[in-house]
């Protein structure tokens, strides 16, 4: 079975040797450096979320993927994802576009609505357009993938008139629409002829079966392309168990916690923790084996083609983040592609 492998990270402000936080500036630089050693121990994808609260450095990654293509020579870089709806999509586009002419080619996009809506009043759109704002402008893109001439006319930005747009790319531009488990958003995804990434945050995978059916079965209806699907899902490897467990829960408790308040949640726990780390929770931490076994279950139960672990949550340092990188691309990776060699 032929599987892509990634990484990805929202820039979470991590904190220091001495246990203070870093500034964002200090967990920029990180990241680049984070993805250095991803390239070096063959992971395929990294990718870069979008934010703009104080919890995560990253507001612009298009600015930390260039410089990361600049330091590394195989691996695809992206976003996880790009909040289209609160953007423009010509100049997503053309962001993309410059960013693929740097990295030879290595450039991809993940469109979203967005988890988090601060950059909606930030950048001046009405929440009550949560749904529109997204249809429309992804519309747009999808014409604009095309890499000629668009007329196009909506509601929420200026129409355009046989407007060409650069640059372009040699070979097109790979893209994705994260999706969190509306049917709706599956179809859509399916509609457009667009991969599909599935966010797994809550729960065990199987349960994301049926949107995996829903988006072959309107792929076939529409008649568009079928892409692999990927799943993106938080984790952490460590030598052992304990000691991956031990390097993450303070940091995923932390951020559970924080987001928590803002939306009626129950205070994060250890029991709630183990859990998640188990069978039929969406976190994979643990030693290599763990984490490699659960991605394999995922792998067969989804039958996906590429897996992408979240691996920075909270203020977790980064010497912990880059042992995690490393185990994931020496270790992990090959235990799941010796599992799966005879699927």
């Amino acid at each position: 079975m032929d599987i892509e492998f990634g990484l990805g990270t929202f820039g979470d402000v991590s904190k220091g040797a001495d246990g203070e936080p870093l500034t964002g500036a200090e967990t920029i630089r990180n990241i680049v450096e984070q993805a250095v050693r991803a390239d070096e121990v063959g992971v395929d994808y990294f990718g870069v979320g979008e934010h703009h609260r104080h919890e995560f450095a990253v507001s612009s990654p298009e600015m930390v993927l260039a410089a990361i293509a600049s330091r590394t020579k195989r691996l695809h870089l992206g976003t996880a994802v790009t909040v289209l709806s609160s953007d423009d999509p010509v100049r997503v586009y053309e962001r993309f576009a410059t960013l693929d002419a740097l990295s030879n080619g290595r450039a991809e996009v993940v469109l979203g609505r967005g988890s988090f809506t601060e950059s909606f009043p930030l950048f001046g759109y009405d929440l009550r357009d949560y749904d529109r704002l997204f249809e429309e402008k992804l519309e747009l893109f999808v014409e604009l993938l095309k890499e000629e001439p668009v007329t196009w006319q909506g509601t929420v930005r200026a129409p355009l008139e046989n407007a060409d747009v650069f640059p372009k790319t040699e070979n097109g531009l790979r893209t994705w629409v994260g999706v969190g488990g509306s049917p709706e958003s599956v179809v859509r995804v399916a509609r457009y002829g667009l991969g599909l990434t599935l966010a797994i945050i809550g729960g065990p995978a199987g349960r994301f079966k049926p949107f995996v059916d829903l988006y072959h079965r309107s792929t076939a209806a529409f008649g568009t392309t079928v892409h692999p699907i990927s799943v993106h899902s938080p984790g952490h490897v460590g030598d052992t168990d304990d000691e991956a467990w031990d390097a993450v829960y303070e940091g995923m408790a932390a951020m559970n916690n924080t987001i928590g308040r803002e939306r009626g949640w129950p205070a994060y726990s250890r029991a709630r923790f183990q859990n998640d780390v188990g069978p039929e929770g969406a976190v994979y931490s643990g030693s290599p084996d763990r984490v490699a076994r659960k991605i394999v279950d995922t792998v067969r139960t989804l039958g996906i083609g590429r897996f992408e672990l979240k691996y920075a949550t909270g203020t977790m340092p980064h010497e912990a983040m880059m042992r995690s990188i490393e185990l994931y691309g020496t270790e992990v990776i090959p235990r799941v592609r010796a599992m799966l060699a005879d699927d």
